[in-house]
């Protein structure tokens, strides 16, 4: 794989590879459990091994891959147990996220936040009550929310740490939801509520909003 002129430097090259690999194994096109090969990654991408071993340390941290001694990195397995385990620690994490956006996101913020439900509002499978699909970062609602909470240390944990790992149960199991459109109603009332300043009831309604999804994925789990 040819990197552009743009990806010169061993940290842009680096943040090509970390970017593409990121998205391959969050669509499934490495698969779960997929042992890496170091030499075969740094001849497909064009690379020394050092720079991709700085990507491949960075997907690590975001826990897509797992490294064991003697073995190298190997994608993670995915479970139900931890998804699970993901929405718990979200409910309480991006619940404080919202208290504080409450607190700090300005007018702005707040009117480009409107816009952007909009904006998924004209998407057609959440038109047809199928699903909320949302695109990554900044066209996210939730990466918005914790962004405009303005504390770094929740920035790392939800926008970093957890962020692709929770996009990469959502492509691999399916984003199909009957919750979609009560899910964008409830994303109205939250910003609301920031928008009122209320710090409490915008967190309580993100915790709310965030239980009903897991709830929700207990519940299709368990038809299955």
């Amino acid at each position: 794989m040819q990197l552009t002129a743009t990806t010169s430097t061993n940290v842009t090259r680096a943040d090509a590879v970390f970017s593409d690999l990121r998205q391959r194994i969050v669509e499934g096109d490495i698969l779960t459990g997929a042992k890496l090969s170091e030499p075969e990654l740094a001849k497909y991408y064009e690379i020394s091994r050092s720079t991709l071993r700085d990507a491949l340390s960075r997907l690590e941290g975001c826990g897509l891959l797992e490294r064991k001694a003697n073995i190298g990195y190997r994608v993670v397995t995915l479970s139900i147990a931890q998804l699970l385990d993901i929405f718990r620690v979200r409910e309480s994490l991006e619940g404080m996220a919202c208290r504080l956006a409450a607190q700090n996101m300005t007018a702005l913020d707040i009117a480009e936040l409107k816009h952007l439900l909009e904006e998924h509002n004209q998407n057609e499978s959440l038109q047809q009550g199928q699903a909320y699909i949302q695109k990554e970062g900044d066209l996210d609602f939730h990466f918005r929310i914790v962004m405009g909470s303005g504390n770094k240390l929740l920035i790392r944990l939800l926008c970093e740490e957890l962020y692709y790992l929770l996009r990469m149960y959502r492509f691999q199991f399916g984003m199909a939801s009957p919750r979609a459109k009560r899910a964008l109603g409830e994303h109205h009332h939250i910003i609301q509520a920031i928008e009122d300043q209320d710090g409490e009831l915008a967190e309580i309604l993100m915790r709310r909003h965030i239980s009903a999804s897991r709830k929700n994925v207990e519940k299709r789990m368990n038809t299955l």
